[in-house]
């Protein structure tokens, strides 16, 4: 490419030199040639005068070497006398113009020749001769010609090295674009290009790193995602752990059990692959990487969007739960608000919390040990709360950093907070009055849905009473 916007340059250049340079040597020429000539015209013209005062030889040759300090003055006199001076001027041309009485001035071969008659008294003519030779008429031509051409080749090799640095910027920021495509391809996620050179390839270099950046964001996502899921999965492998510890004794019970242990063998597999580290930035994604935060609140805004009443999913899922606990001896203390539990979820999602919740109570606490599922509605959010008579969780900031709890996959407490953040809300780790932990989660109040508006508004409007 710099070659080519080179070659472009010089081509350009050089025909808009040489159309300006062959005129105006032209022209420099003509203008040395005029000068030149009517210099020996006014020469001639100042020697008439003279003439006509005097045909002194003497004071004739004075006058003339004043005149033309080069000698190139000569004066014909009338009849025979001799010439004062060397002529150079052709016979036929004298003749003509002392019989024609005509001034000629016109080129010979050496140069060129002025003839100026002058009138005597007597009706004689007298002619004065002016010569200009050959190398006067150019004089300082070339050096005019050598100095054109001089800026002539300075314009065209300023030209080409300018097109040079121009082309060396488009062609370093397209090389660098072009090496960070590569590196993409072949899965170096963290390269990103610094986008310099002309408008459109800074704007091509800004375009690649935001995809590059959303590459790395959906990436992560769907390995949030495979984690997420796989994590809900162990919820009725727990049931069938449970089931299958029921069955002990009987001849299927080893067999089941085992093939419950390589399931969530598998599972943990799957989880640590997706946990693998991704080289990406901030993620500020939903509970499962589709909306952000502000997202969910401008789709909560326009009541739009996923819906769910989180009490009646609580009772469905804690309904599940209740059997398990049973089994195990664990009393379970359910408390529902009576009041709407609208938030911006869908009933999956919340699912997701309260069996991850519960989960971990079943998995990180002996047979036997008490539970409760409480849901509140306050001003402005409905909280959920489980807790439970276990040990509780030394480190409440560390569990909630996904993948970072000990002993787990640390992904239960992880939904949670993500679905919470997705509403606005939030989870707080603490200990309850059950002596165990004691979990929080947050979510914001869904807005109403403009026909439940409409429906409360109607209600309360009076009855207007009917004219007559």
């Amino acid at each position: 490419m710099r070659r080519s916007l080179a070659g472009v340059a010089l081509a350009v250049t050089s025909m808009v030199a040489l159309s300006f340079l062959i005129p105006l040597a032209a022209l420099v020429m003509s203008l040395v040639k005029a000068q030149a000539v009517t210099a020996a015209e006014q020469r001639a013209a100042a020697l008439a005068p003279i003439l006509t005062l005097t045909t002194d030889p003497s004071a004739l040759r004075e006058s003339a070497a004043s005149l033309d300090p080069a000698q190139q003055l000569v004066i014909h006199l009338p009849a025979d006398a001799p010439a004062l001076g060397s002529s150079k001027a052709p016979a036929a041309l004298l003749e003509r113009a002392q019989q024609g009485r005509e001034s000629i001035s016109q080129a010979i071969p050496d140069g060129w020749i002025c003839l100026q008659p002058v009138v005597l008294p007597g009706d004689r003519v007298a002619v004065i001769e002016n010569f200009v030779p050959e190398e006067e008429l150019t004089h300082g031509v070339k050096e005019s010609w050598a100095v054109m051409s001089f800026l002539a080749v300075a314009l065209i090799g300023g030209s080409v090295l300018v097109a040079d640095r121009l082309g060396s910027k488009v062609v370093r920021s397209s090389r660098k674009l072009a090496q960070a495509s590569r590196a993409l391809g072949q899965g170096d996620l963290d390269t990103r290009v610094d986008p310099v050179g002309p408008k459109e390839l800074r704007d091509a270099g800004v375009a690649f790193n935001a995809m590059a950046h959303r590459m790395t964001e959906l990436l992560a996502v769907e390995r949030e995602l495979v984690a997420d899921l796989s994590h809900r999965l162990r919820t009725p492998l727990t049931a069938l752990h449970l089931a299958s510890e029921r069955m002990a004794g009987t001849p299927e019970s080893a067999r089941v059990e085992a093939a419950v242990g390589e399931l969530e063998a598998e599972l943990r597999a799957i989880i640590a692959a997706a946990r693998t580290p991704l080289a990406v930035g901030p993620m500020g994604q939903g509970m499962l990487g589709t909306e952000t935060p502000a997202s969910h609140d401008a789709a909560g805004a326009g009541a739009s969007g996923p819906r769910c009443e989180a009490a009646d999913v609580v009772r469905r899922r804690t309904a599940f739960w209740s059997v398990l606990a049973e089994q195990q001896d664990r009393s379970c203390c359910v408390e529902l608000t009576q009041e709407p539990t609208a938030v911006g979820l869908s009933d999956d999602d919340v699912a997701a919390v309260v069996d991850a919740l519960i989960g971990n109570v079943f998995r990180h606490t002996a047979p036997g040990t008490p539970f409760g599922v409480r849901v509140v509605r306050t001003a402005q959010a409905v909280e959920l709360v489980v807790e439970d008579g276990g040990p509780g969780i030394p480190e409440p900031d560390l569990a909630l950093s996904r993948g970072s709890s000990t002993g787990s996959t640390g992904l239960g407490l992880d939904i949670a907070g993500r679905a919470a953040s997705a509403t606005g809300g939030s989870v707080h780790i603490g200990r309850g009055p059950l002596g165990g932990a004691h979990i929080t989660v947050s979510f914001a109040l869904a807005p109403q849905a403009p026909s439940e508006r409409r429906r409360r508004i109607s209600r309360r409007r009076p009855a207007w009473p009917r004219r007559r």
